[in-house]
């Protein structure tokens, strides 16, 4: 049987001061949904292994990534990140790094991964921004570039919220090919430039933001030939979402997904998926929003591993 695989870390969850805005309980609570969601028999969990320093510097500064580490960053830069420093966030932050680079090899692998974690694409090479502070999604590139795994990398960034970390840092890598749809009108307030961005307006809802995302895809693949799909499925351009300002509903976020892995899937590239943002006080219906790229996936896979009856040798049985 097909089986999706999947990455979690219990490690994936800290505590935070009560009354913070950044959800940190919806990764274990996405992980336990998902695993109600989808028949345990159809999944295959994965627990990401500590990965080495010398992985973080591939894309970071080492002053830097010592700094955080042992908590010794000044006040502006810890507070730029918005995370209170505690010895458990810098073990959640590397080990949801760890989570990453492991999706991007399962995805080589087995066509689909997806990390129930991830997407931290405001992290810039000597600092950190808006809740992230090491780039996932870079340290998995740089590494699998080290490695000779891959040599060209199509980031497809759907978070509402531009990547402007990553930009900034495959900016002279014509091996990368970053792409961003977002609000125009949020944050960051200065933004990098990617080798397409897409801003939104404000408010646009599913149809208009589907044709989008189709006519993006379409272009993306005329012009560039991946090996590997890296795809931050950020949920914050939800119409509930507290951060967001577009007007998605729930099934506009499902199609979204479903649309880049369909696409990725007929073309045989491998997609790897992370989470990216999603906001809110109503914890169950954020959660919910995170399980449909798993579910869209989920779909895929099933499609996939169903025999398909030749249309030819049916009517000749038939007859």
């Amino acid at each position: 049987m097909q089986q999706l695989p999947i990455v979690y870390h219990e490690d994936y969850v800290v505590p935070l001061p009560e009354g913070h805005r950044f959800p940190m309980a919806k990764f274990k609570l996405l992980y336990e949904r998902v695993c109600e969601l989808i028949p345990l028999q159809q999944l295959q969990v994965h627990r990401p292994e500590f990965p080495k320093i010398e992985y973080l510097e591939r894309v970071h500064d080492p002053n830097f990534i010592q700094d955080y580490i042992h908590g010794t960053l000044e006040f502006q830069a810890q507070r730029r990140i918005g995370l209170p420093w505690s010895d458990g966030l810098v073990t959640r932050t590397i080990t949801a790094v760890g989570g990453t680079l492991l999706t991007t090899r399962l995805a080589i692998e087995k066509g689909i991964a997806l990390n129930t974690a991830g997407g931290t694409h405001h992290a810039f090479p000597n600092y950190g921004s808006g809740f992230c502070i090491f780039n996932d999604f870079a340290i998995a590139i740089r590494q699998l570039q080290h490695e000779g795994e891959i040599q060209n990398v199509l980031i497809i960034d759907l978070d509402v919220h531009q990547g402007d970390g990553t930009a900034h840092i495959f900016s002279s890598d014509p091996n990368v090919f970053t792409c961003s749809l977002h609000c125009e009108k949020n944050f960051p307030n200065h933004k990098k430039q990617s080798d397409l961005d897409v801003p939104l307006p404000e408010n646009i809802g599913d149809r208009e933001y589907l044709q989008v995302l189709d006519d993006t895809l379409e272009k993306l693949f005329s012009q560039f030939s991946p090996d590997l799909v890296c795809y931050n499925a950020g949920t914050d351009p939800h119409k509930d979402d507290v951060l967001g300002k577009l007007q998605l509903t729930d099934k506009g976020i499902y199609q979204r997904d479903s649309t880049v892995l369909k696409a990725c899937r007929e073309k045989n590239i491998p997609i790897a998926c992370v989470i990216g943002g999603g906001y809110g006080k109503d914890m169950k219906a954020l959660i919910e929003r995170h399980t449909f790229l798993f579910q869209a996936a989920h779909q895929i896979y099933v499609e996939e591993a169903t025999p398909k009856v030749d249309s030819i040798q049916l009517t000749q049985a038939c007859n």
